[in-house]
């Protein structure tokens, strides 16, 4: 983990993270209007979320979030975007 901040374009893993209480820092526009970068700070919880993510079994306890917090994270993200955070 050399990096101070983790970067992604994945909009599904970035609520992920946000759900899981991970301090995002900053998003970012990207060239491509469709996109943005979504800067958390990195830690070793980091990620390991972003490998559970990613590979974790369907049951896996670290996988599974409450489902209003995903929507509570989603709605916020996307007011974030579009508020220009």
């Amino acid at each position: 983990m050399e990096d101070k901040y983790y970067k992604t374009t994945n909009f599904n893993l970035s609520i992920f993270l946000f759900s899981k209480n991970i301090e995002l820092v900053n998003i970012d526009k990207t060239g491509d209007d469709k996109k943005s970068l979504f800067v958390f700070v990195n830690s070793p919880e980091l990620q390991e979320l972003e490998r559970v993510f990613n590979f974790g079994q369907e049951n896996d306890p670290a996988t599974l979030v409450d489902a209003r917090k995903i929507f509570f994270s989603m709605k916020k993200l996307k007011n974030l975007l579009y508020d220009n955070f």
